[in-house]
């Protein structure tokens, strides 16, 4: 918020003092769904508040995908995103006991 009582936004990115943010985190949230909020302490970029969405996005995170969802990938370089790990099975005689 400014003198006049309104979030200071540009393009989709929203400017609010340290006071602004501590009086209005509501609006600060709200004002993150649509993009990176900057709250400025002594007038100068402190800190940056996200959806944890974009967060995740900036991260590179994917969430797993299932064997079905990874076969139905179209991306073109056709990576399998999985490693298994080869079984290792354990034969043991069976015994049948004395005829």
């Amino acid at each position: 918020m400014n003198a006049h009582g309104k979030v200071a936004t540009v393009g989709k990115v929203t400017t609010l003092t340290s006071r602004e943010f501590n009086q209005h985190t509501g609006r600060a949230k709200l004002a993150a769904d649509k993009g990176p909020v900057v709250i400025t302490d002594r007038g100068m970029p402190a800190y940056v508040l996200l959806s944890h969405e974009e967060y995740e996005r900036l991260q590179g995170y994917r969430r797993p995908m299932s064997a079905l969802e990874s076969l139905a990938d179209p991306r073109p370089e056709g990576d399998f995103p999985y490693e298994f790990e080869r079984a290792e099975w354990r034969y043991r005689e069976i015994d049948f006991g004395e005829p």
